[in-house]
């Protein structure tokens, strides 16, 4: 028995002579090590997940140990700071100025589940939308003056082409104007106004005049960084007409003509399990 309490103690020993204050496990820590590590000012945590191991040892510049013999210098991962900190109802370890770190993480808060996975999906969409912009060079104005820029060209387009082309041509620049009228409706904006305006703008050479939120009226969009991929839009507009395509392609629909027939479902009904032959 007393072998083995020499053992432990040797390790937790090897471990504190290695000058480390963080110590993180993948495996659970007992009372014993972590009163040792309490009175010598370490900090200790154990059920560590994997994924958030990793991710530390990325950060901090250190590298996970299987052993607790033959640790060096080398092998201790390094941060400015290091707090346990308490957010709500739930505990956070923060690690601060890690010299290997690309990332950072953001803490979601809020009243309900429902909120918190629409704040999720919202910030992931900004950051996919900046990810993209980051690897395409070309931007153009967001807030709808891409749309109302290409809606103001085909209908002067369509006015140069004879027969139904120009219907055609006039429906799909009115449809571009869907893009800035349900921007207007989700701000709570007078949506007639505001596209009667980016028309009137438009019109006198203005390209990137598109809905400002801030000002509940229109503006340059371009100087006021206001910007998509160029890359996200092209394929916007191409995914839409391709679905608008497929859905005008459709001249026939293939019909059960007994789902046209209530009774007759009714009647041949095919019966369940444990229902007997009625009686006559």
């Amino acid at each position: 028995m007393d072998a083995e309490w020499k053992i432990i103690y040797d390790k937790l020993e090897a471990i504190v002579n290695t000058g480390a204050k963080v110590v993180l496990s993948k495996l659970p820590i007992g009372d014993l090590a972590t009163q040792y590590f309490a009175d010598r000012d370490i900090f200790c945590a154990g059920r560590v997940p994997a994924a958030d191991l990793n991710r530390v040892v990325q950060a901090v510049g250190g590298s996970i140990q299987s052993t607790c013999s033959d640790i060096e210098l080398k092998h201790l991962g390094t941060c400015e700071s290091f707090e346990e900190k308490q957010i709500g109802g739930e505990r956070f370890n923060l690690f601060q100025g890690c010299p290997q770190a690309k990332t950072c993480t953001l803490i979601l808060r809020g009243g309900a589940e429902q909120f918190i996975a629409e704040v999720e999906r919202s910030l992931h969409d900004a950051i996919m939308i900046v990810r993209r912009a980051i690897k395409n060079s070309l931007v153009v104005a967001g807030g709808g003056a891409t749309e109302m820029e290409v809606s103001k060209y085909l209908r002067d387009h369509s006015r140069t082409i004879a027969g139904k082309q120009q219907l055609i041509i006039g429906a799909f620049a009115r449809a571009l104007e869907v893009i800035p009228r349900q921007l207007c409706d989700n701000a709570g904006f007078d949506a007639t106004d505001i596209l009667n305006k980016l028309r009137m703008k438009h019109a006198q050479g203005e390209q990137w005049s598109g809905v400002d939120i801030e000002s509940e009226s229109i503006a340059d969009n371009m100087k006021a960084f206001v910007w998509e991929p160029a890359l996200v839009k092209t394929n916007a507009i191409a995914a839409a007409t391709e679905a608008a395509c497929l859905i005008l392609s459709v001249d026939e629909t293939v019909k059960s003509p007994q789902s046209q027939n209530p009774a007759a479902n009714a009647r041949g009904a095919p019966r369940g399990r444990g229902r007997g032959v009625p009686r006559r």
